[in-house]
């Protein structure tokens, strides 16, 4: 609104004196109106006598003061990209291979064999004519010797990445390694010594590897056998021989050209097809969420904790900006994972399409979305290219809550477009935000660097009924109001008015320990590291000059309204069905399962077939999130974790068998549940290979009865565990208090439960379990009981007559003597 809307104020307002603003800002009342004139560059006023031109100095240092961020950010990428392009070389071994060669050359000595003569040769004629013969000589060595410095750090490179492919460490009993892996660790550590950036390792990392037909149908039917009567296994059998035989191998050779081919033969398509092309709703069946501190909250000041949780989150962004996040490894070793999702992480948003979903991402934001009582606001952070203290974020907070205003007509529900089907609010989108005012308040929304919440409620384990208030705290943060959260965008944090916080996550860009990385920094940077004055507020000094939270307008048509009132009633309808629950065991935790010599995971999951037959009266189909990131680009597969000696421990534990054999057939349990998890994670799964050839044969247009019924078999049991990857930044022992919640999701089947699990220091297991209501066979109540009795009776059997075992350090697992 340049020219255009200073013509139209003009043939308004005829022989006025009339005065414009070189921004985009929209029109406001009186008193923004000022404030907003003394933050553009320049003013300029319409007389008789011509325009008068009114320059800003102030302004214009800040926009000066901007940009010189900017320039500094695109130096550092570069920086950046030169540094990763070389790992794990460093710079200033080029300087260490041009002077080892002249050297060699002082001593009359050729390294290069006839190289460089060859060189000098080439040279253009002008630098022949402007060169002296020494001159070209000292060229030329230049020259080959960048070539040789390249070349090392292309068979460094590749050192590496065969280094990394090597995944045999993983099923090796503890205390038995093998030479070859021993020479391995040395290697990887040599090769790992420099200290890299957050992205050093990514083309050093493997490729996914494509299973086999045979290998994948095998542990397809071998994982099948619990669940299946004589007389369907052998009908699956022959459905999986079929496949083998004729139409599996053409799939196949696809597969496999696309894996030549692609980074990562699966991730785009399960990106895709899992996520972005869903058209129901993706509050509750997709977004997940994560909690605040069990037992504290910092503050009960709500402006204050926005400051600071905002503030740790674009202290986090910088350092992800910046490269200065180590790079994730698996717990107690130098192995890392990829990086790749973290690069999403903020600035992006899911955009909805009548076919399929986009996720757009930009490079930077200096904003964060606020929505409040039904309003939306664009909260700048940064002012003249630095970042707001948390206490201005907590003043320009405060500023928000005080706000009076009401919603603008068809403001305060808007976000039930997000929480309903996509394929309306793509229609809605298109119509009605591609244009005009609207357009512009949807974009502050969606390039963001995140959407804030600052909620009314009061959340948290409080009160005469702690643990319901745990349930209502999940819900809250799985789905609140279904218009009081941007579920599109990829965090969304919220701000309760007692001081809690949460927040929301949308799936398609990331998986869980990825913003489970980001939230564990969250929280320990707001307790810790930023803190609080002993009145609840956050530190630091206010420049009370800032520029107000600017509001969003919108023009909400009444065709838009009545969608929003259609998708908020399939959204409400949604998450009144969710049924929560969460609970902390604190019985014991992973320090009594280490004692018995079982993995805590495998413990967990075992626990839970037995819940679930006890709550059931049988087995299901069984999903665990396992990560595949020890490959490029790698997300998830599945470990199906209701195995054949699985159901055989459960079955004679209710049958009543004795301890020793009880104990007996969980020791095979755990060890399965074990390989399970390791074939996983170095991609030998089942469910991702599967995946990929039903989307081959549906590009090729060939239907395959075993894969469309492998496909459709529903995961009655979903659960994960949610990593603690920084405990160096919570302090357990002196702080014991400061314990993680962890996480949740929603139910997978409409007859299911999901469960989310977190391991908390060496005493504590918490878990998320959430079922709907319009099962009458699932209650969460129930499953949460269920899963409470069964870790008991689980460790009764197995703590008679266990001595205690010694323990490895690095990877927290029972070390295995020689003569067992």
């Amino acid at each position: 609104m340049h020219c255009s809307y200073n013509q139209e104020l003009f043939k308004d307002f005829q022989g006025a004196r009339l005065t414009g603003t070189g921004n985009n800002s929209i029109p406001s009342p009186t008193k923004a109106m000022a404030e907003a004139h003394q933050a553009v560059a320049f003013q300029f006023t319409i007389t008789p006598e011509g325009i008068d031109l009114q320059l800003s100095y102030q302004a214009l240092n800040q926009i000066y003061l901007s940009g010189v961020r900017s320039w500094k950010k695109r130096v550092s990428r570069m920086r950046n990209r030169v540094i990763k392009g070389m790992y794990p070389a460093s710079p200033s071994s080029w300087l260490f291979v041009v002077i080892a060669i002249l050297a060699t050359m002082y001593m009359r000595s050729d390294p290069s064999m006839g190289l460089i003569a060859k060189i000098q040769q080439h040279l253009p004629l002008s630098l022949h004519v402007s060169l002296s013969d020494q001159g070209q000589t000292m060229l030329s060595a230049l020259v080959f010797s960048t070539l040789l410095w390249m070349s090392i750090i292309l068979a460094l490179r590749f050192c590496l990445k065969l280094l990394l492919s090597y995944h045999q460490w993983m099923f090796e009993q503890h205390g038995r390694v093998s030479n070859t892996t021993k020479v391995w660790v040395t290697l990887l550590r040599l090769l790992s010594s420099r200290k890299p950036l957050l992205y050093s390792y990514q083309t050093s990392l493997p490729h996914l590897p494509v299973p086999t037909i045979k290998d994948t149908l095998s542990r397809y039917l071998e994982s099948a056998r619990p669940l299946l009567t004589d007389s369907e296994f052998q009908r699956m059998t022959k459905l999986a021989s079929d496949f083998e035989c004729n139409l599996g191998n053409r799939l196949q050779r696809y597969l496999k050209l696309k894996a030549l081919w692609a980074t990562n033969y699966v991730s785009d398509w399960w990106e895709e097809y899992i996520y972005l092309r869903s058209r129901g709703p993706i509050m509750v069946n997709s977004n997940y969420y994560g909690m605040d501190f069990l037992y504290v909250s910092p503050t009960t000041v709500q402006a204050a904790r926005a400051g600071n949780t905002i503030t740790a989150m674009l202290l986090y962004r910088r350092k992800v900006n910046r490269e200065e996040l180590k790079p994730t490894r698996v717990p107690g070793t130098v192995i890392p994972l990829c990086a790749a999702q973290t690069e999403r992480m903020f600035n992006t948003t899911r955009t909805p399409g009548f076919e399929t979903d986009v996720l757009q991402h930009w490079l930077d934001s200096e904003f964060v979305a606020v929505y409040h009582k039904g309003r939306y606001f664009r909260l700048w952070v940064y002012r003249a290219g630095r970042l707001l203290s948390p206490r201005e974020i907590e003043y320009q907070i405060q500023k928000i809550l005080d706000d009076p205003s009401p919603p603008q007509p068809g403001e305060d529900k808007l976000g039930a477009l997000t929480a309903g089907d996509r394929i309306p609010w793509s229609q809605m989108r298109t119509q009605y935000f591609s244009t005009g005012v609207n357009k512009r308040s949807l974009d502050a929304i969606e390039k963001a660097a995140f959407f804030v919440t600052l909620d009314d409620d009061e959340q948290g384990m409080k009160g005469s009924d702690p643990v319901g208030n745990l349930d209502r705290y999940a819900k809250s943060l799985l789905h609140g109001k279904c218009y009081d959260r941007w579920y599109d965008k990829s965090l969304s944090v919220v701000i309760y008015k007692n001081g809690k916080n949460g927040l929301n996550a949308e799936h398609s860009w990331a998986d869980a320990p990825t913003v489970a990385h980001l939230w564990e920094y969250t929280l320990a940077t707001d307790a810790f590291h930023l803190r609080y004055t002993e009145d609840g507020h956050c530190m630091g000094e206010v420049d009370r000059s800032l520029p107000p939270p600017q509001r969003l307008t919108w023009d909400i048509a009444p065709e838009v309204q009545a969608q929003v009132c259609s998708s908020l009633a399939v959204a409400q309808a949604l998450a009144d069905d969710v049924d929560c629950h969460v609970f902390p065991f604190k019985d014991f935790g992973k320090g009594r399962i280490k004692k018995l010599r079982f993995s805590p995971d495998a413990f967990i999951q075992i626990a839970l077939q037995l819940a679930y037959y006890r709550d059931r009266g049988g087995f299901c189909l069984t999903y665990e999130a396992s990560m595949t990131r020890l490959f490029r680009e790698g997300r998830t597969e599945t470990v199906r974790s209701c195995s054949n000696e699985g159901c055989d421990f459960v079955k004679a534990l209710e049958s009543g068998e004795t301890p020793e054999q009880c104990r007996r057939l969980f020791k095979l349990a755990s060890e399965r549940h074990q390989n399970l998890y390791r074939l996983a994670m170095t991609g030998a799964g089942i469910d991702r290979h599967l995946f990929c050839l039903y989307v081959v044969s549906k590009y090729l247009g060939v239907e395959s009865p075993f894969l469309k019924e492998v496909l459709s078999e529903p995961w009655r049991l979903s659960t994960s565990q949610t990593p603690v990857q920084q405990m160096e930044l919570f302090d357990l022992k002196n702080h014991p208090e400061f314990v993680s919640l962890g996480g949740g999701f929603g139910p997978v089947a409409d007859d299911g439960y999901g469960v989310s699990y977190i391991i908390v220091g060496e005493d504590m297991i918490n878990f998320h379990v959430s079922c709907k209501y319009s099962c009458n066979e699932t209650d969460s109540h129930r499953f949460g009981t269920q899963i409470n009795r069964a870790l008991q009776d689980i460790v009764n059997v197995l703590s008679a007559d266990i001595k205690s075992p010694s323990w490895s350090k690095a990877t927290g697992e029972p070390l295995v003597k020689k003569n067992m």
